[in-house]
């Protein structure tokens, strides 16, 4: 009988459960101006983690793809194609940078906290600076009043979020690697 850690379909179950803990976790979120606050990020930091950079952007991809074919998975329970392409749609779609930049720090760097860090500040630095233009661009806003309302707020949220991922995601990473798997696989 085959080991379900070298199965092909365990790294896919794991992907597909890292997907599903980012809509469990989204929808819940605060309104703080425009742009909601949720705990998406701190999944796709744990997720890259658990999953490295291939995966993890994969995982990030269905999440996305579930919310823009209408899944109520995106914060407050929003959905649909209209979401990803309003003025917030750039933030959703940063996820995707934010998991592959992530994931190759944590992933090239195993055992290198400080380059991990620099990676997870890298890809939320990404995030911010692709969801920002897209909201410039939708909404007509200027670039200061944007930062003040869409970046500014998030900065002491999002460091929290790194430091809580960096504590749990080495950890869960290594219970996981004990048990035979590996991102990579």
């Amino acid at each position: 009988m085959e080991n379900k850690t070298n199965s092909s379909v365990y790294p896919l179950a794991m992907t597909a459960v890292m997907a599903a803990v980012m809509a469990a976790a989204a929808p819940f979120s605060i309104a703080i101006g425009p742009i909601p606050l949720s705990l998406c990020t701190f999944v796709i930091y744990l997720t890259a983690y658990v999953l490295g950079w291939k995966r993890g952007t994969a995982a990030t991809l269905v999440y996305v793809l579930m919310g823009a074919v209408g899944l109520p998975v995106f914060s407050n329970f929003g959905a649909g194609l209209a979401k990803v392409l309003g003025p917030t749609g750039g933030y959703i779609l940063g996820y995707l940078p934010l998991a592959l930049i992530a994931g190759l720090a944590v992933e090239r760097f195993p055992r290198n906290r400080q380059a991990q860090f620099a990676g997870l500040v890298l890809g939320t630095g990404v995030l911010y600076a692709f969801g920002t233009a897209w909201y410039c661009f939708q909404a007509k806003a200027g670039l200061g009043p944007a930062l003040m309302a869409c970046v500014v707020p998030f900065l002491p949220g999002d460091l929290i979020k790194i430091a809580g991922a960096m504590a749990l995601g080495p950890v869960i990473r290594d219970r996981l690697a004990r048990a035979g798997f590996h991102p990579q696989n």
